[in-house]
This record gives structure tokens, sequence and C-alpha cells, in this order.
């Protein structure tokens, strides 16, 4: 059999696994009363985000407040009452209009008729009297919007009604034709599940108390999300230890090495699966500066695998010469690491760039893990689309998918008080770091590196998870095959652990890793500033924990009391026991 034949038959029986491996398994256990009175073109539930704009405008902001809080888990919106409409939806090519049948009056119709003129989607969402008369204005509006009821008014009522537009909860009330299905994430904190939910949280509660006691961290937030119902998600402890500011589920978190998965890597599977990069070909088939040096015949493959026997680490903080930083931004200066910290221009591409492709390399094949190798692919990526990193994630999906805060450069996109500090900085940027990237070289690299840089909620990096065991869909719309999912999050290497880009469970059970109950399925990854975000397609199950441990330094007691690795199987012990 020819080389040829031998990589066909691979692929075939890899496809043939592909096609086995578990899909996603939403399986909804809340009642929902909603019904889809009429959906126009399809509209709902609502699909890629990227090209939406959404209004959310009900009669008093106050009273609605359930309801605009939970469409704000799903997109950014903006919310209004009726007072100045027309002026305040100007912008906006989507309006979502919540209200009772007593609070939307005639006029209010009136100004929705005027938005049909002006070629806006209007979603109506109105309680009350579904079985009942039919309300005087329905005929201003009736066959022209797309319109959901519900027949009574409550939190619950406006939770379940938000969380049907997006598709977070299927609509299997009312006529069959205008059914749905669940697309998104179903935040209902496991009602119905079977599961101990107070069970697991007073376990949960516990070793987080214990973390913050012990000083592992200041504060964390814990998600887990089964067959696409949010089953847990609670902040705990504060920003910091001076305890002014309590840490809240919406916080954002510097994830470290999460980076590396939830950042380059689903930009490597974009581009490997549009053909547009080989992962068989070469840094030096891709990169020019790479042609002639040790580098050149490294497999992309091999990269992401950790095998091309780079540098596990360069300081390059320690090498900084007088001059290279400064306190205050100059038209030399203009690279800011930190607050009042600021580097010289080009110093990534003069000084680091060159520097890595100049390392060592030993022998190819032995795992050893490396912050180059995704310096590396981020490289490959920016050469093949001519799109920097950062903003080339958020096309293909970020934005698209609903990830609201994922991202780098944060404080360039949200206030300083929702970002979690992280260390105090006292040998290289003198200073306390809000919102700018905990690891050195990639706030060298000006804040986008390949490795690290990426802040995000817990929220976010659990609709990334969602996708994942999606097999690479959400909210109804396919960002990947499902076989370069199965391919890139499952072993692929003969001498480690490790998926490409992904991170596993270790085969050892003595290694506890990434916890005592979790299965040889589990992929995801770790990060320095203790992060993770675990991936269970057995379980149907996604678990994120976020922290700051490397507040006010750098400290190992998160990982020497086993927070993350306990929680985890807090939540497997709490699956366990309702089988």
């Amino acid at each position: 059999m020819n080389q040829l034949s031998i990589k066909s038959l691979t692929l075939f029986v890899f496809a043939m696994l592909c096609a086995g491996a578990v899909n996603a398994q939403y399986k909804q256990t809340v009642l929902n009363k909603t019904q889809l009175l009429f959906n126009k073109e399809h509209a709902v539930p609502l699909g890629r985000l990227d090209q939406t704009k959404i209004a959310v405008v009900t009669p008093d902001l106050q009273k609605y407040a359930p309801f605009i809080q939970q469409l704000e888990r799903y997109a950014d919106v903006a919310s209004f009452d009726f007072s100045k409409y027309d002026e305040q939806t100007k912008y906006f090519n989507t309006i979502i209009v919540g209200g009772t049948e007593a609070d939307l009056s005639k006029e209010m119709l009136y100004m929705l008729r005027q938005s049909l003129v002006n070629r806006k989607n209007i979603i109506l969402c109105r309680f009350q009297d579904l079985n009942g008369s039919i309300p005087q204005w329905a005929p201003l509006l009736g066959g022209r919007v797309t319109e959901l009821g519900y027949p009574s008014f409550s939190e619950v009522a406006q939770r379940n009604m938000a969380m049907s537009v997006f598709g977070g909860l299927a609509i299997t009330e009312g006529n069959s034709r205008n059914r749905t299905e669940q697309t998104r994430l179903q935040y209902t904190l496991g009602e119905g599940s079977g599961l101990n939910i107070a069970k697991m949280t007073q376990k949960i509660d516990r070793i987080a108390d214990e973390a913050i006691r012990e000083k592992a961290a200041p504060g964390m937030v814990v998600m887990a999300v089964k067959n696409g119902q949010v089953i847990f998600e609670k902040a705990y402890g504060t920003h910091t230890y001076d305890k002014k500011s309590p840490t809240v589920i919406d916080d954002i978190f510097d994830l470290a090495s999460v980076s590396k998965i939830a950042g380059t890597t689903p930009v490597i599977m974009h581009l490997q699966e549009k053909e547009i990069i080989n992962l068989d070909s070469t840094m030096g088939h891709y990169l020019w500066q790479a042609k002639a040096g040790n580098k050149a015949n490294i497999s992309l493959r091999t990269v992401l695998l950790h095998e091309a026997g780079f540098t596990p680490f360069i300081p390059f903080y320690r090498h900084l010469k007088p001059g290279d930083l400064q306190t205050t931004s100059s038209a030399t200066h203009q690279t800011k690491v930190a607050d009042n910290a600021y580097l010289r221009n080009n110093y990534y591409r003069d000084v680091m760039w060159p520097e890595m492709l100049n390392s060592a390399v030993k022998p190819i094949g032995d795992y050893v893990y490396s912050d180059i190798s995704m310096y590396v692919m981020k490289e490959v990526a920016e050469h093949e689309t001519a799109i920097p990193m950062d903003e080339y994630v958020q096309q293909i999906l970020y934005r698209p998918i609903g990830m609201k805060t994922a991202g780098y450069n944060p404080r360039e996109r949200f206030e300083r008080y929702r970002i979690i500090p992280t260390e105090n900085d006292t040998s290289f940027r003198k200073v306390l770091l809000e919102g700018y990237v905990h690891d050195q070289g990639a706030a060298m690299a000006g804040g986008v590196a390949g490795h690290a840089g990426l802040f995000s909620t817990a929220n976010d990096l659990a609709i990334y998870g969602q996708l994942l065991l999606n097999r690479g869909e959400y909210g109804g719309t396919r960002y990947f095959k499902p076989a370069t999912v199965d391919l890139f999050t499952s072993k692929q290497s003969k001498t480690s652990r490790r998926g490409l880009g992904f991170d596993r469970a270790d085969s050892d059970p003595k290694k506890e890793y990434p916890s005592k109950l979790a299965n040889s399925a589990v992929f995801g990854h770790t990060g320095y500033t203790g992060t993770c975000i675990w991936v269970d397609p057995k379980h149907q199950l996604t678990y994120i924990f976020l922290s700051n441990r490397v507040h006010p330094q750098v400290s190992n007691k998160l990982s020497d009391l086993s927070i993350r690795g306990r929680m985890l199987d807090a939540i497997y012990e709490t699956i366990n026991e309702a089988k």
C-alpha cells in the first residue's frame, strides 16, 4: 500500500470515529409557557449576532428588569423606555419590545409601525391573555412583526421569554409549526435537572471559603453547565484582599494560558478547516524568517503538540536595557504594558521574535511545554490572514456567537472596575496590574500573544465550552466541522496526553489531573493566573474556574490545596449520586 493510500485510509478511519462521537445533548427540564405566535422570516431564535444591533424597549425599565437582564446574558443590548423611542432606536436594526397588554399603549404600537417603515426587525414579547380576547391593537402589527406571548407576568415569565428569543429555551407550546429547539445556553440553575444542586453548592462553598481563608486567591467565579443548562454559577470573595469590591459573576479575568485554547487554537482550527494552512507543512513554509534557521522543517502539528523542542520560557523582561521602558508615553515609547509603563516601539518585532526564532531546539518528538509554540502559531495565522489575530478571532467567532467580553487589551473596551486585578508587579512594571496581561512577554508584545493575553468572563467561556460540546455549532450556526473539533480535542500525541493545542485529562490516575473523578474524554486547559476550563463530552459538562491567585504576589496555594480539582469533583459527585 502506497503512502497516499495509507493517509487516505487513516482519514477515513478518523472520519468514522468522528461520526460516532458524542453530540450535544440539550435536555430541557423547565416548563416554558412561551408561545411563538408569528415568526416573521424565522427571526426566532436569533442566529448570528455579529450583524445584529439590538435595542430592548419596555414601558418601564425597572418593572421589566428581569427580562432585560436575561437578554443581556446573550448579546450586547441597549435598553430604553418609550419616552424617546424614535431617536434612541435609530441606530439599531433589531428591536425587542416587552410588555404586558395593559402596559403597551396604542401610541407605543404606532411607534413600532414607524420602525417597520424604517426596515427594523421587531420582536414583540407580550405577557398575559394569550387565551383570551384579541387585544384591540393587535391588527396594527399582526403579521408584520415576530410575536411571542406568555400567559402570565412574573420574573420567571420574563426570564423564560428572554431565553426563548435567543434559543436558550425551546418553545414547545402553542402551534406546532412555530415550535423551536434550544440552540444556546439555558440559565435555569439546574431546575428540574434531577441533581442535588443545594448539596453541591454547600460543597463548593466550603472549598471556596477555604481558598479565600488560606489566601489561595482573594476571589473567584465558578460555573458549571450540563446538557446545555447552567447548573451552577456563583462569585466568591473580593477583587483584592482589602475586601472593598465584591467579586460578581460578570467580572472579567486574565485567562493566562487558557488563551491558548480559547484564542489562538480556534483561529488555527478555522484556518486548517478552510485549507488556508496545512498542519503537516512547516514553519519554514509559512514564515520567511524561519526558513534559514533551526526551525525551518518543524511542522505546525509538532508545534501544537509542544513536541518541537522549543525552550519552555524566555524571560524577555529581564533583558531590558536602560531606556527600553519608561513611565510616560512618547513618540518612541507607545507600547503600554501597564498603567504608567511604556515599552519602546517595535520591541517584539525587533528583539523578542528574532530571539525566539534563533533559540535552541532540542530533539523533536519529546513533550516540552513551551510558550514559544503559540507565539509561532499566532505568527503563522497573521501572515496567512493579513489580519491581527485579536481582530480575526472576533470576526470568525466571538462576535457572531455572543462572547461579549472575550478579547485582548480589555482596558480599551471596559471600565477598570470590571476587570479583576492580578499581581502587584514589583520587578518589571512597578504597579498593580489592572486590565493589563499578567504574562510579561505577552505584555511586551502589545497585549496580544498566542499563549496569553485573553481576558473573559466565565459566561463567555461557557459559551465556547458549549460550542465544543456541540462539536462546532452554537446558536443555530455551524462554526467548525465536527471532525475539526474532534481532531483538535482528542489525544493526538504518542508521548503525552495532549491534543492539538488542547490539554487533556491525564491517563495516570495518581496524578488526579484535572481531578480525581475526571474521565479520559475530558479536555481543556489551565491558566497561570488561577483559571481553567474543562469540557467533558461523556457527561456533557463544562466546568469553569476563574481566579486571580497571583494577587498580590504569585502563590501556589491554589494548586497545593487542589481547589480547582476538588470543586470539579464536587460536581462529578453530584452527577454520580443522581444516576
